[in-house]
């Protein structure tokens, strides 16, 4: 338990760093509209992973529920977090402004409650984040088996630490954004990108080892 505790926190670290909309949304937020209506939006972006990953594990359930699928959907899900970490390291951002990236957040209703929503809505209509922890659930499930324990304490380790991390962002926003430019933004996106292939690679070995 403790290695998947382990890789757990390190993808939980990696997907901190990746810059991509939400994570603009959750520091501008956490500018104009205080620490708590940050912290409310990081809470919407950790409720929209859960719930992508319980779908992604219902998923999972129905295609490795048969013992001889279980390499091939490991190996589908190696390429999907390889892939993903491609698609990372090449993606390039068009601003409206020469002076850093900007996003525009219109929040209607009334209450903190907006801020959740609007996190859980933002994060979750990403399409290729289904892709992503469809891929991470496939390959964990073939390594450790469907509702193992290891399973649970892979995901619960990565989205604590993932929420935990947009907690600091909410902290340190003033300091951050004034760093949120175009060579900061690729540069950053370019190290979370090798750093998922690197982990996809590793986790790929693994399944391989694992069967053989």
């Amino acid at each position: 338990m403790a290695s998947s505790l382990l890789e757990g926190i390190i993808l939980g670290i990696t997907l901190s760093f990746l810059i991509g909309p939400a994570f603009i949304a959750l520091v501008q937020t956490s500018i104009h509209r205080g620490l708590k209506s940050g912290l409310l939006f990081a809470l919407g972006i950790a409720l929209s992973d859960i719930t992508l990953i319980s779908l992604s594990y219902l998923g999972a359930m129905q295609i490795l529920s048969d013992a001889s699928n279980q390499f091939w959907v490991g190996i589908v899900g190696g390429f999907i977090l390889i892939g993903f970490g491609l698609i990372t390291f090449l993606k390039k951002y068009k601003p409206k402004t020469g002076k850093g990236l900007e996003l525009k957040i219109t929040v209607t209703g009334e209450g903190h409650f907006r801020y959740i929503m609007k996190g859980f809505f933002l994060n979750i209509l990403n399409p290729f984040l289904l892709i992503f922890w469809l891929g991470v659930m496939s390959f964990v499930s073939a390594r450790y088996g469907v509702g193992n324990k290891e399973v649970i304490s892979f995901f619960t380790a990565a989205i604590i630490t993932v929420f935990v991390t947009d907690s600091l962002k909410c902290l340190i926003a003033n300091h951050i954004r004034k760093y949120l430019n175009m060579a900061i933004l690729v540069w950053v996106n370019r190290g979370v990108g090798i750093a998922l292939m690197a982990f996809g690679v590793v986790m790929f070995v693994r399944v391989f080892v694992y069967f053989y």
